[in-house]
Parts: structure tokens; sequence; C-alpha cells
């Protein structure tokens, strides 16, 4: 789950988050241009859709025993 705002700047970045990961895990795009192309300019900002870890996926597969 992608913070709604940047922690530094107070930004809105999760508008941003689900055109970013397409891009860049389907298209295979390069995560810079993607960023310059969604008008992220920020470090802070672009460090928070980079290192964004998808855990959802994680949490469910532990709850849920088969």
């Amino acid at each position: 789950m992608i913070p709604v705002r940047c922690f530094t700047c107070g930004a809105v970045v999760a508008d941003k988050w689900e055109e970013f990961d397409r891009r860049v895990n389907k298209d295979h795009e390069d995560p810079k241009k993607v960023l310059d192309g969604l008008d992220i300019k920020r470090y802070c900002c672009r460090r928070m859709l980079i290192s964004n870890v998808e855990l959802i996926d994680e949490f469910m597969n532990i709850g849920h025993k088969s």
C-alpha cells in the first residue's frame, strides 16, 4: 500500500502509483523516465514510489492457512 502523501514534503503521490507500477513492471520502462514523465521532481517523492514494496499479498498469505 502506497502512502497517500510523501513523508517529507507532504505532496500527494498515491495518485501516480498505478501508472508508475504499470509502466515500470509491466511495460519495462526506465523508472527515471517514468518519474520524469509523471512530473515528479523532488527526490523525496521519487523515493516514495521507487522504494514502495507491495506487502499486502504477503500479509494475505500469512492470514490464510490451508
